[in-house]
């Protein structure tokens, strides 16, 4: 998740330096509109969540011995 703050962070950044090159490919939508960037900010953050959150779930179910057993 420390990765995906960072990638938002730099992305949030980047977009609201580049609002003259955004606003001339956005149409009906403002370049520093904060409903979209919410929006956009959030869905990322929780594929992130689920990207990290469901192979941990998954790797905490298994038993050591028996993973290391498999090696």
């Amino acid at each position: 998740m420390t990765l995906a703050a960072i990638g938002l962070a730099v992305g949030l950044a980047g977009s609201l330096a580049m609002t003259r090159l955004l606003s001339s490919l956005l149409i009906g939508v403002g370049a520093r509109d904060p409903l979209t960037m919410t929006a956009a900010a959030g869905i990322l953050v929780l594929v992130a969540f689920l990207a990290c959150y469901l192979p941990a779930r998954r790797a905490a179910k298994l038993d050591p011995l028996v993973a290391l057993r498999d090696m």
